[in-house]
């Protein structure tokens, strides 16, 4: 991968890992599942005029879109509103291995012992990390954020097919039109007093939904897709995927103040390292196939 490529994918991770830990302060003003909403639409808006209606795929990417973003997103930002950003941006890691897994019982690809080993380091770390003072009390919060790390790696594996027949960034667009306004809805049943939220929203929590809409969005799957155009999956993985968990801790510590504890480094790292595992497996993998 060539010094341009490399610089641009290392923006995604800056991205993503930055934009997931400062949505937390806007949920002061908007409920989790209303923010991801406004999101997805905001997103949508800037995105579609690009492109043309993909007739021929519009269930699919209804039901690609119902579980990869309205389903993952109300699930795992409603978690991250009950624990630690730092914590947060650890356990989505999980998403890893249960991509591996999906990926074995949906589309037949059978892992390595080094990655089934990988695995299930990473849910020994995420033991670990539970066990953290910070943690304390908070199940309901960590059941969540895992459990949407699944939906993802889920929503990953569905998606996957639907981005060989429609132009990436045309399938972030579409996607995130189809679930905005439903995201919208479930938090307007949901939570209630939607048109009061927006209302008495303050400035700054704005800020920071124009920021995850109508930047973080377009700029990192936009750069994440370009990147993968130009280079195998194996050489952007490893970028992406370990420059998330250092850019959502740094900013955990010096934008919120999170003071993580001990138990979350160690199974923080534990937790990393077998996404390293499994990650590299298929490095290997694809090496062989060249």
């Amino acid at each position: 991968m060539n010094l341009k490529d490399t610089l641009i994918a290392f923006l995604v991770p800056i991205f993503l890992g930055f934009g997931f830990v400062v949505a937390k302060p806007a949920f002061d003003s908007f409920p989790p599942i209303l923010l991801m909403g406004i999101r997805f639409c905001f997103a949508a808006s800037i995105l579609i005029w690009w492109f043309p209606i993909p007739i021929g795929y519009l269930k699919k990417i209804f039901i690609a879109s119902f579980i990869a973003n309205t389903l993952q997103y109300s699930i795992t930002y409603s978690g991250l509103n009950l624990i630690d950003a730092s914590a947060a941006v650890l356990l989505v890691q999980t998403e890893v291995p249960f991509g591996v897994v999906f990926a074995y019982f949906m589309l037949k690809e059978k892992p390595t012992v080094r990655a089934l080993f990988g695995i299930s380091l990473a849910f020994i770390g995420v033991y670990v990390l539970v066990g953290s003072p910070n943690l304390d009390g908070k199940f309901f919060g960590i059941a969540l954020t895992i459990l949407g790390s699944a939906t993802w790696a889920l929503g990953q594996v569905i998606v996957k097919p639907l981005s060989k027949q429609i132009n990436p960034v045309a399938l972030v667009a579409w996607l995130a039109l189809c679930s905005g306004p439903i995201l919208i809805f479930l938090s307007a049943i949901i939570d209630g007093n939607t048109i009061g939220y927006l209302m008495n929203a303050k400035f700054d929590h704005w800020i920071i939904a124009i920021y995850i809409g109508f930047i973080m969005q377009p700029i990192t799957y936009g750069c994440f897709y370009y990147v993968l155009k130009n280079n195998p999956l194996y050489k952007v993985l490893p970028i992406v995927t370990m420059g998330i968990p250092p850019t959502g801790l740094l900013a955990a510590i010096f934008l919120l103040g999170e003071k993580p504890t001990q138990e979350l480094f160690i199974g923080g790292t534990i937790i990393i390292i077998g996404v390293i595992l499994i990650v590299f497996t298929k490095n290997k993998k694809e090496e062989v196939k060249k």
